[in-house]
């Protein structure tokens, strides 16, 4: 057992004020890991007061020094690289070949990418009219960060903090938080100073509720579902701090009879199915035009099944366990009601996977003639459950896909490129792949409507951990004259 009870505060590893352990679950094997513990009110206010004594000394500190510890926190990354795809298959479940090639690897795609953009970035801009803009650290961050992604979502918020001269307390999720604590120790071999970056574990109710109300909290950056990020702004409310989400997301992915069937639909299916369908992001309802729909299902189906659950420490191409208890349990129901309204089952279904009688497996599943009606079409199900969807024309294709209350992520296959564009511009979502095309590092990331507001990653990332002061002079010489 592993045992993790302490918090990250102030530049050393303290114990907690009360003691409430937590137990950190393997959910392939449903047996505990780890123990850590939950964060009181006073934790909070001491994380959060040491990074407010620190704040105005970082923030004053050189450009260079901050690239500087980046890249030496990148360096050591790179070092204790097995060591973070492992932690993290140990506590999410992800298939070791998933940790090591997308969920570890996000530590340093995203790292560098926020090193390039601190080094094109400029504090100080000069408006046409004459006076000057400056571009100043907002001050002390709450970031809250969920269990799908841990390291993707950790660096995504830490990162641009330290970047641009912020304190910061990080709350990860309770599920997933051998990552972050990993993550901690790192920061702290990388030599920044003591205060700037804070951790506490606990409950969302409790540490995450007290940071969001924080008066001393400038900001809070939460990722999570969009019940919770409402709860988190109402909690925030009060002190008007500036508040960034990443919420829930219902990604349409719509499928032109022009598309490469087989290509296309295959690659959409296992889309849907990375990181075992736990991602904000993933293209759940699949969209087919008519004249395709039927050989479009069997292509689904034929995908579906060959797509294997097994042990997270086997290497391979399979998926692995949901995170939890209730993740499984919520994702049961899903597939049940579904079937209940009258959705065809092409593919899976309720229960574990055949040979697996223990752990949170979720057998890939599939429905077709689904209806935008229905619970599994509307609802996030967070899981490795994917729905087709007929639709007649271009213009049915695009009512469907933006009827729904979701906005973070829309997916289009076509052979024709002014009809790939046209469709992408009117589609209600913060990202749209083509054909394919891959989240990159360092684009934005993030949605429109209840799937959140602000950017992570790259310039746009950074852009939302500073405010923006403007500095008015007498007699401005505007640009241009002489």
């Amino acid at each position: 057992m592993i045992e993790k009870r302490k918090f990250y505060i102030g530049g050393e590893w303290v114990a907690p004020l009360n003691l409430a352990d937590l137990q950190v679950i393997n959910p392939a094997t449903e047996a505990p890991v780890a123990v850590i513990s939950q964060a009181s009110v006073a934790d909070v206010d001491r994380a959060v007061a040491a990074a407010k004594a620190a704040f105005h000394q970082y923030a004053a500190a050189p450009i260079e020094l901050r690239i500087m510890l980046l890249e030496k926190l990148l360096s050591i990354y790179k070092r204790r690289y097995e060591e973070m795809a492992r932690m993290i298959t140990l506590e999410l479940g992800a298939p070791i070949t998933v940790s090591r090639q997308q969920q570890a690897d996000a530590g340093i795609g995203h790292l560098q990418a926020f090193i390039d953009a601190l080094k094109e970035m400029s504090a100080r801009e000069q408006l046409p009219n004459g006076d000057i803009v400056l571009h100043e650290p907002i001050g002390v961050c709450a970031l809250i960060t969920p269990w799908n992604w841990p390291i993707n979502q950790v660096t995504l918020k830490v990162v641009p903090a330290l970047a641009t001269g912020c304190t910061c307390v990080l709350k990860p999720s309770e599920y997933t938080p051998l990552s972050a604590m990993l993550y901690a120790e790192m920061i702290h071999e990388a030599g920044f100073p003591n205060g700037v970056f804070n951790l506490v574990n606990g409950t969302g109710m409790v540490a995450g509720t007290a940071l969001a109300a924080h008066k001393d909290v400038d900001m809070v950056s939460f990722t999570g579902s969009t019940r919770a990020g409402i709860a988190v702004t109402k909690g925030a409310a009060d002190t008007v701090k500036r508040v960034t989400l990443e919420l829930g997301g219902k990604s349409p992915n719509i499928v032109f009879e022009d598309a490469d069937l087989e290509e296309r639909v295959k690659a959409s299916v296992l889309e849907c199915f990375n990181n075992s369908g736990q991602s904000c992001d993933a293209p759940t309802r699949l969209l087919v035009q008519k004249t395709i729909y039927h050989d479009a299902v069997i292509v689904a189906q034929r995908s579906a099944q060959a797509v294997n659950a097994a042990s997270p420490t086997e290497e391979g191409t399979h998926i692995g366990p949901l995170v939890n208890e209730n993740q499984y349990n919520r994702v049961q129901d899903l597939i049940r009601s579904a079937v209940d309204e009258g959705a065809r089952l092409v593919c899976g279904g309720p229960g574990r996977p055949g040979g697996l009688d223990k752990g949170y497996f979720v057998k890939p599943t599939v429905f077709a003639d689904v209806h935008n009606e229905m619970r599994i079409a509307r609802e996030e199900v967070f899981g490795p459950v994917l729905v087709i969807i007929p639709f007649e024309t271009e213009e049915d294709a695009i009512r469907i896909a933006n009827d729904t209350p979701y906005g973070l992520a829309a997916y289009i296959q076509t052979n024709d490129d002014v009809r790939a564009e046209r469709v992408a511009a009117r589609l209600r979502a913060g990202m749209v792949h083509i054909n394919g095309g891959p989240h990159r590092y360092g684009s934005p990331f993030g949605g429109y409507k209840q799937s959140g507001n602000g950017r992570e990653g790259g310039h746009h990332g950074l852009m939302d951990f500073l405010e923006v002061k403007t500095i008015h002079k007498p007699d401005a010489v505007k640009i241009g004259e002489e």
